[in-house]
């Protein structure tokens, strides 16, 4: 147990990376995207992008994913070099109207302490983006192994927007570390 001291400064410094200012627009994008692509970076420090099903919840400050141990090379990656960017463009997978491209750079955590369950609290944000999941998970136990997952956090740090999608353009930057 930390001292109440420490324990109220810990607790601010929480507070201040998920209660950052965000536009609504760029919470639109998070919440909104079916496919966001992180990218990680492997064993000889080369960048590895990975398409993925973003989860945010608005006001959160963090990002989620959740991936199979089957693919747990990116979940090595995670927790050697733990950070990572999450790039949210194209019209079509953000599904929103503006076609703001947005480009978060962060650091990651992996959670795999509960792979056969500890990424059920993320059900709700996944069944928003994909209502058809319940069907795969009637059929869980026919995949098992699949359904062993681990939870990524990813807690932004900078995140650039442009908006309209205009990267030629330079890009609005909204600095959380401070």
């Amino acid at each position: 147990m930390l001292p109440d001291d420490q324990r109220l400064k810990y607790a601010l410094t929480k507070l201040k990376v998920s209660m950052a200012f965000l536009p609504t627009y760029v919470e639109d994008v998070f919440e909104r995207s079916l496919v966001a692509l992180l990218t990680t970076v492997n064993e000889r420090k080369e960048p590895v992008t990975h398409p993925m099903l973003p989860l945010y919840e608005r006001g959160s400050g963090r990002i989620y994913f959740t991936s199979s141990l089957l693919f747990s090379r990116k979940l090595e990656h995670i927790k050697r070099y733990p950070k990572v960017s999450v790039l949210f463009s194209h019209k079509e997978f953000t599904r929103c109207e503006t076609g703001d491209a947005v480009l978060v750079k962060g650091t990651a955590s992996v959670d795999d302490s509960n792979p056969s369950n500890g990424w059920m609290r993320l059900l709700p944000l996944w069944r928003k983006k994909e209502p058809y999941i319940d069907a795969y998970l009637r059929a869980r136990f026919a995949f098992p192994l699949y359904w062993e997952r681990a939870v990524i956090e990813v807690v932004p740090e900078v995140v650039y927007v442009w908006r309209g999608g205009d990267m030629s353009r330079d890009p609005e930057v909204h600095d959380l570390r401070r």
